[in-house]
């Protein structure tokens, strides 16, 4: 049986849940058959409600198994197909906070690339534009600080996402010899590392979005979490 874990709730009402997803713990079932996180928050909204029927619950977005933070479910049909579209409009805004190994050219910047996603290796790559399958991909950046270690220079970034491509953050990066930190997939500096799980240097601090019911401006924040921040010394953005 797998082990139930307790996620944390932000904010929920019956149209929309808020949590902050634990770094490491997939969104959905997948083939590792590890306690997921919509499965878990199932579990606490069934054993809170005593209800015989199990809660309608569906991810509206995703993070990458290694990154935590906060996320947004749906609780109806509806609500997700709302939410959803606001995404499509890029009116849902996700704002992230990582730390990159590198530094940065410019204190504030916007990367544009197109990315190919390889599903035999779970990878994505830069390629030119025009490559069969390829997909747009935006992001705008700002440096909010850099400290030299004895890895070398690490430099804390807040990242707006225009677009939510596979895995695009940690390639745009990457692509430009900027690789987030505990990456072992991108980064050379951790593919071999003999560590079981390397905590991955992003975390989604911030979350907008319009209430799929109300209408109202939805606004969540929460601070990032994880061993490259606490080298970064960081406090609440």
């Amino acid at each position: 049986m797998r082990r139930k874990q307790q996620i944390p709730i932000i904010y929920e009402d019956e149209y929309i849940l808020v949590c902050e997803k634990p770094a490491g713990m997939p969104v959905q079932s997948d083939h590792s058959r590890d306690m997921d996180v919509e499965t878990a928050i199932k579990h606490q909204l069934y054993e809170k409600q005593q209800g015989e029927e199990e809660p309608y619950l569906t991810a509206v977005h995703r993070l990458d198994r290694p990154v935590g933070g906060l996320m947004v479910f749906a609780r109806t049909k509806e609500a997700a197909a709302t939410l959803s579209e606001q995404i499509q409009k890029h009116e849902f805004e996700k704002c992230y906070q990582a730390v990159v190994c590198g530094a940065l050219p410019d204190d504030f910047g916007t990367f544009e690339d197109y990315l190919l996603r390889d599903g035999k290796t779970n990878t994505s790559s830069v390629v030119k534009k025009g490559t069969k399958g390829a997909k747009k991909a935006i992001l705008d950046y700002e440096m909010i600080d850099e400290i030299e270690t004895k890895e070398g220079v690490l430099s804390w970034v807040l990242i707006m996402l225009e677009t939510g491509r596979h895995h695009q953050i940690r390639v745009q990066f990457a692509s430009r010899h900027l690789p987030l930190y505990g990456d072992t997939k991108y980064n050379p500096a951790y593919r071999n590392t003999k560590k079981k799980y390397m905590q991955l240097g992003l975390y989604s601090t911030r979350l907008a979005f319009d209430h799929p019911k109300t209408g109202e401006r939805m606004v969540f924040k929460t601070e990032p979490q994880g061993e490259a921040f606490d080298k970064m010394d960081v406090e609440a953005f």
